[in-house]
């Protein structure tokens, strides 16, 4: 098969990697010049993706593009490109709306029936203040579109919301031009994830449900990342899916989206209540999907552009996720001056199962070494996985540890406050299929 990747970091480059490594063409045109040296020596670079094309539509039905992210422009151009007859796996111009246009997901999650966090969106700073000293309380601040980051985004902690007020005002100080941004009430309980696949008609099942840990330190400490690390599953997630993401089936299909969803909820005793998705290959969800995943990577999506199957093939059990980062991330190397081309080693040689569960991230080769390369600093994911989350995150700490990169960082507890609790409280609220 031939594959072209559309993206701006090279965000897949694990993906293609074993795309490659099953025996496929891949090329991949990556937007952003520092991100150049990203997958160097193992994946192949276009400049122009346009001009690959033709090299696609040769193909026929073996030719796929992938859209790595969400971007302004992206979701249009999926559906050009279908229009002209492209197998494009990524998304749609709905489900970039659904993942950039937050009130605009909570409007057509509250139609369907959801129950919804109040939620406001606001363009204007002076209108947002005078809600919030009017009415005082925890709010949770996103802002809209993908010009702002992770980073950005702020879950209020203080009960009259001087704390919100005061971050809105910072950012929106430093940051250029218009901003549209919503404020969320609080609703406190587990956080949890549900994802699948979609192939413009259909979910494909199995869904994952999944646990992500988005702050920098442990304890849920620092800044709000992409994400540290993240459990996921393929196990016992059908009714969770069919009372969340699978209602949103029928809207998917009528805008033709193809390719993976993800809703983030909150779950407590009142209920599911949702609040964001991503409506794109989710980084590094895919990576932790890939281990769990016994349907490859090229056999999937062949079964998503031709809709030949309802499912695809799994494994049991847990994986755990733990994504090594160097310096600047979370930040980019345009805020902060860090350098490139760090080695990045191993300890003794690694196995069939280690280099299943190692996921290259920004690291190229330079002249036949590994090192570090990319803007951000997101180096590597490792993975483990076993029956219980316990032995899973045994597994990935002990692949973690015998990674060296100068300044590597990453977190030790991932997966903790599932097993000290949060999972059998998620039990007990019967959430989960029935064994």
């Amino acid at each position: 098969m031939r594959f072209l990747g559309i993206g701006d970091n090279c965000d897949l480059g694990s993906l293609y990697r074993s795309l490659v490594e099953e025996g496929h063409e891949v090329r991949v045109s990556a937007t952003e010049p520092l991100a150049e040296g990203t997958l160097k020596g193992f994946v192949a670079r276009t400049p122009d993706w346009r001009g690959e094309l033709a090299w696609i539509r040769a193909a026929g039905e073996d030719g796929v593009i992938l859209v790595e992210n969400v971007a302004a422009e992206r979701g249009g151009l999926q559906e050009a490109l279908r229009r002209d007859g492209f197998q494009v796996i990524g998304g749609s111009a709905f489900g970039d709306r659904l993942e950039n246009d937050r009130a605009f997901a909570q409007g057509i999650l509250a139609e369907l029936g959801f129950p919804v966090a109040r939620t406001l969106e606001f363009t204007d700073a002076a209108a947002a203040d005078r809600f919030l000293a009017k009415n005082p309380g925890r709010y949770v601040l996103k802002f809209n579109g993908p010009g702002f980051a992770s980073s950005d985004n702020y879950v209020g902690m203080l009960a009259d919301g001087r704390d919100v007020r005061a971050v809105m005002a910072a950012k929106l100080r430093r940051h250029e031009g218009p901003a549209s941004f919503v404020l969320m009430e609080h609703v406190a309980g587990v956080e949890m994830g549900v994802g699948a696949y979609f192939d413009g008609a259909r979910f494909l099942d199995p869904p994952c449900l999944d646990w992500e840990h988005k702050r920098f330190f442990p304890g849920d400490q620092g800044e709000l990342t992409g994400e540290m690390g993240t459990v996921v599953t393929y196990e016992r997630g059908r009714s969770f899916f069919a009372r969340t993401l699978g209602r949103l089936a029928p809207l998917l299909a009528r805008h033709g989206h193809v390719g993976y969803l993800n809703l983030n909820t909150i779950v407590n005793a009142k209920g599911i209540w949702p609040l964001e998705f991503a409506a794109r290959f989710t980084y590094p969800g895919f990576m932790l999907l890939d281990p769990i995943q016994e349907t490859s990577w090229s056999e999937l999506f062949r079964i998503m552009t031709r809709q030949s199957a309802p499912r695809f093939a799994t494994r049991p059990g847990f994986c755990v996720g733990i994504v090594l980062t160097t310096p600047p991330f979370p930040y980019t190397r345009k805020d902060i001056a860090e350098p490139v081309g760090l080695p990045v080693l191993f300890d003794g040689p690694l196995d069939a199962r280690d280099r299943t569960n190692l996921h290259y991230g920004e690291v190229g080769l330079d002249d036949g070494a590994l090192v570090t390369s990319g803007l951000y600093g997101w180096t590597m994911v490792v993975t483990g996985v076993d029956a219980t989350i316990v032995a899973a995150k045994e597994r990935a700490y002990r692949l973690a540890d015998r990674v060296f990169v100068p300044n590597l960082r990453f977190r030790r507890d991932i997966g903790d406050k599932l097993i000290a609790g949060d999972l059998a409280t998620i039990e007990a609220m019967g959430h989960f299929d029935d064994v």
